[in-house]
């Protein structure tokens, strides 16, 4: 049995064990919330996507809510009247007793400093994709939910997706044999981005209800402009991950379980004329990311598995059809896709694994090896509750969603310099190659802000 097989079945039977229920004299008692019991869950940043996670886990105690825009919140808080308000997580991880579990879902910038406190303080995290703004951050939390021994869930629901399962399940039975090449895309950035943005150069005052500081995080300190936010903030690598960091997770996670993927060793990317004037004579060249990118990853041999290359295309930019492919064939769907090309065949699915299918179409499709997670993608938030009750792992805990992020916050730093190949020893967690690149695998945090 090769490698790839022995690791493919390991993952199976972890997934088997996932859905589970033990009662608390089998879960070892003081401790470990029984199944039986609600959880006492809190949100950081719930005037966005928060909303919608704390909605899927409204079954459990929802007793705290945290956000720094008020008046963005003020839905959400008066959804949930029996939750305490806050503005400062550190204040709601001090103050609160009884908090059993923290879902983050602020902007990228903070994902790291909220989380880790919430561990440091024991408690359970869900957090949304990415996992972090660097690769520094997505690494010290992934050590840090082993060191406090806590359950983890990262936000990219699609891989909890039935979809994502049968990808992987296809791959592994070698039904497209051995495969070298994978192309990913999306239809983002949905927002400004690129030549479409500039440094504003005005500053209005802080809107009521906003507290300016506590958004900014630990992002160096600039004044308020309403071109940050609520969303935009995306396009700023101050403060977000643009289009990949936004899509990545999930996009990427397919090819990246299905083949078995840990570090790459190399990234690279093109990107469209996006940097002004005044900034060509500082590298990295730009504030804010490309209107549109290809990032091209070179992974090794994985066991049997030989050396594969997987390229990320955004902005609106699509990869190459395969030749096999009726004209009419639709490739991928309206927010992205993937391409896998086999020696036997092609394997297409959609965003988050959706609609999986293999060309020829007479390919052998093998029987489902993996369990489902109840409810599919909808299911997601629930996974990481019933896992914060059972103690088993979350479909996407940070053993797994650690690296994946890292892979996708890796071409990031090719987007900032682009047309060069980036070395990466991802061990040593390090660009072998170029020190301003290096540089920012870990970035610098604004005083008063650690991790």
């Amino acid at each position: 049995m090769n490698d790839t097989r022995r690791s493919f079945l390991r993952t199976s039977t972890l997934a088997a064990s996932a859905f589970v229920i033990a009662p608390r004299h089998v879960l070892g008692g003081q401790g470990q919330t029984p199944p039986s019991e609600k959880l006492h869950v809190a949100g950081v940043g719930v005037g966005g996507m928060g909303q919608n996670n704390i909605r899927a886990c409204a079954a459990e105690n929802i007793v705290a809510l945290c956000d720094v825009d008020a008046n963005y919140a003020a839905k959400v808080f008066a959804t949930y009247p029996q939750a305490t308000v806050y503005r400062d997580f550190r204040q709601m991880l001090d103050r609160q007793k009884g908090i059993d579990a923290v879902i983050v879902a602020t902007p990228d910038h903070t994902h790291a400093p909220i989380a880790m406190a919430a561990m440091q303080a024991g408690k359970h995290v869900y957090v949304q994709k990415p996992l972090t703004h660097s690769v520094f951050e997505a690494r010290a939390l992934t050590e840090a939910a082993r060191r406090y021994n806590v359950v983890t869930q990262m936000g990219n629901q699609g891989h909890s997706g039935d979809g994502t399962r049968v990808v992987r399940e296809w791959i592994a039975s070698g039904v497209l044999g051995a495969v070298r090449e994978v192309h990913v895309w999306t239809n983002r950035p949905v927002w400004p981005q690129g030549v479409e943005v500039e440094r504003p150069k005005e500053s209005p005052p802080v809107p009521a209800g906003l507290d300016w500081d506590q958004w900014l995080g630990p992002a160096p300190a600039r004044p308020y402009h309403p071109c940050y936010l609520p969303g935009t903030w995306r396009a700023w690598c101050d403060f977000g991950t643009g289009a990949l960091g936004d899509m990545g997770c999930h996009l990427l996670d397919a090819p990246f379980w299905a083949l078995s993927l840990k570090y790459p060793v190399s990234v690279e990317a093109t990107v469209s004329a996006y940097w002004h004037a005044e900034w060509k004579k500082t590298e990295p060249r730009n504030e804010n990311y490309p209107r549109s990118s290809i990032v091209r990853y070179d992974f090794p041999a994985r066991g049997d598995a030989p050396p594969v290359t997987v390229s990320w295309w955004d902005g609106g930019l699509i990869p190459p059809r395969p030749r096999s492919l009726a004209p009419d064939e639709e490739l991928g769907d309206g927010d992205g896709g993937s391409v896998f090309l086999g020696e036997k065949g092609v394997l297409i699915c959609g965003c988050y694994g959706r609609r999986p299918r293999v060309f020829p179409q007479d390919l052998p499709k093998p029987a489902p090896t993996l369990l489902r997670v109840p409810g599919s993608i909808d299911g997601h938030e629930k996974d990481w509750v019933r896992a914060c009750k059972d103690r088993r792992p979350a479909s996407t805990s940070f053993d797994y969603a650690g690296p994946l992020s890292e892979m996708v916050l890796m071409g990031n730093l090719a987007v900032r310099f682009p047309n060069r190949q980036l070395l990466w020893d991802g061990e040593k967690m390090q660009v072998t190659n170029h020190p301003a690149a290096n540089a920012l695998v870990r970035r610098q945090y604004r005083e008063g802000w650690t991790l």
